[in-house]
């Protein structure tokens, strides 16, 4: 009787990646959008003030992500994941203590470069090494941490919050980080397949393209940010980050305007995120067939319809539509994010060129949401 055969390793790093997606949200702008109020409100610092930090301190972030991919390329993802979960833990109990406006900024870089930024490229990066054929569909299982964590995450804070302090709800989610993150990374997570004598998918042998990559081969040097294609790739991508960040930092109180309460702010990420997770689940698959431009366009369709939606969201009924809206282009999105580099660029030395792209990225989320925040400050 033949023998079953086992589940490819590469698998349960896909589920150790959706833990991190997942404990990423500490530094999400979606967990900030439920904050905002209650430290504007302790702090007595102006809305602008607040987004000028918070995007000040995300472009200091931005710097502080491409080093952190140059480490991963260099002492592997695996280790530079621990290193930023134990970092992202402590950022979380720093913003819980930070009271005057200089430790705010410290704060939120910290828990942009080790959140948004660090948790997620080693997440992505630890996939792309285990799935090439199949990178698509394993990027998507590993994104759908990210919508659940939009789903409970800020919910959950507003529970805290409501509870115990605004203070007292970061100590707990940098705990949670801890609890998550840290078992699988130290004793599931490996760094490449051929570490454990496999190969991507799976497959009896390498990936056609990557024959004659032996382990421990040096990597090629590929220009990355004087390369007119990356730019190419790296300004369009970036074009979700600069919009759905502006528009999420300030979601409670643009629903406010429109006699939505800040509890159906919170709510609505939970449409977001079904919406989000189901249209990532089929992009990964599209993406694996068709290639990253149809899913890129999907995204920016969507994003446009949401944005309008939210010039007349005025019911429930709209906030669902715009959430769901919102939330697909998201899901998109992601995966586009998540594929695009390792199809044009494949696996070595994929962190300069991934961490180059969160780089860009997190630089035009960092900008989002100034325009809203003077806007609304100037006609208050």
């Amino acid at each position: 009787m033949q023998m079953l055969r086992r589940p490819f390793y590469g698998w349960w790093v896909v589920l150790v990646g959706a833990l991190v997606a997942y404990s990423s949200g500490p530094g999400q702008s979606f967990t900030f959008s439920v904050f905002i109020d209650s430290i504007i409100e302790d702090t007595s610092l102006t809305r602008t003030a607040i987004s000028a930090l918070y995007a000040v301190g995300t472009g200091v972030s931005a710097f502080m992500v491409f080093t952190v991919s140059r480490l991963a390329d260099r002492h592997g993802a695996r280790k530079t994941l621990i290193g930023a979960t134990i970092g992202l833990g402590l950022a979380c109990l720093a913003m819980s203590q930070a009271r005057g406006a200089f430790v705010i900024f410290l704060a939120f870089s910290a828990l942009r470069a080790l959140g948004q930024g660090s948790m997620t490229i080693n997440g992505t990066l630890l996939t792309a090494q285990w799935f090439v054929r199949r990178r698509g569909r394993a990027m998507a299982l590993m994104g759908l941490g990210f919508p659940v964590a939009v789903a409970t995450i800020p919910p959950f804070a507003r529970f805290l919050i409501d509870t115990i302090g605004w203070r007292e709800a970061y100590i707990a989610l940098g705990v949670m980080v801890w609890v998550l993150v840290l078992p699988g990374a130290l004793f599931v997570v490996r760094e490449r397949p051929e570490d454990m004598g496999l190969h991507p998918d799976g497959a009896d042998a390498p990936p056609p393209e990557e024959h004659g990559l032996e382990p421990g081969a040096p990597e090629p040097r590929l220009p990355v940010l004087s390369s007119v294609r990356f730019w190419i790739l790296a300004v369009p991508l970036s074009t979700s980050a600069l919009v759905v960040t502006g528009l999420v930092f300030h979601q409670a109180a643009v629903m406010e305007e429109q006699g939505l309460s800040a509890q159906v702010a919170a709510a609505i990420f939970v449409p977001y995120a079904l919406a989000s997770a189901g249209v990532s689940l089929v992009a990964g698959d599209v993406a694996d067939r068709f290639g990253p431009k149809v899913v890129f366009t999907a995204a920016m369709s969507t994003l446009f319809a949401g944005m309008m939606v939210a010039l007349v969201m005025d019911s429930l009924a709209l906030a669902v539509v715009y959430a769901c809206l919102v939330g697909a282009s998201g899901g998109f999105s992601r995966i586009v994010a998540a594929v695009t580099w390792a199809h044009f660029y494949g696996r070595r030395g994929l962190g300069r060129v991934q961490g180059s792209a969160t780089m860009v990225n997190i630089t035009a989320s960092a900008l989002g949401p100034l325009p809203l925040a003077w806007l609304q400050d100037q006609f208050d």
